[in-house]
């Protein structure tokens, strides 16, 4: 079993950034892969930063890249996404999400993920 919460959101401006942090125990840390998910009300939760499975490659999705940047620190078992000139657009609430190495999955669909944090809200005003 592997807990997860994250932390980090709340209300910030347009052009702005925030920082979440996700941290796990549980488990060994180094077994699984990490990503980080959102969702808006009356939307499915979409795809925003994974790490590959082998972990040395990042993906974003295209509404976020070149704002958005997944890191993880393994000393503390914590998973960042780094998010800078929000947009109102970006207002969700923010998932990370933890699936097993060995599968060797893309991380880009939900159901590739075995244990989910409970989420937290960032909101961008305009």
């Amino acid at each position: 079993q592997v807990q997860l919460v994250e932390s980090g959101g709340g209300l910030v401006q347009a052009g702005g950034s925030l920082r979440l942090s996700c941290a796990a125990s549980g488990r060994t840390f180094s077994s699984y892969v990490m990503g980080w998910f959102r969702q808006v009300p009356g939307k499915e939760r979409e795809f925003v930063a994974v790490f590959s499975w082998s972990g040395d490659s990042t993906y974003y999705a295209d509404s976020v890249k070149g704002r958005f940047t997944i890191s993880r620190d393994n000393a503390k078992n914590t998973v960042y996404l780094q998010m800078n000139s929000l947009k109102p657009e970006d207002t969700a609430v923010y998932y990370c999400a933890a699936r097993t190495r060995s599968r060797q999955s893309s991380g880009r669909y939900e159901n590739q993920y075995d244990y989910w944090g409970q989420g937290t809200q960032v909101t961008v005003s305009s």
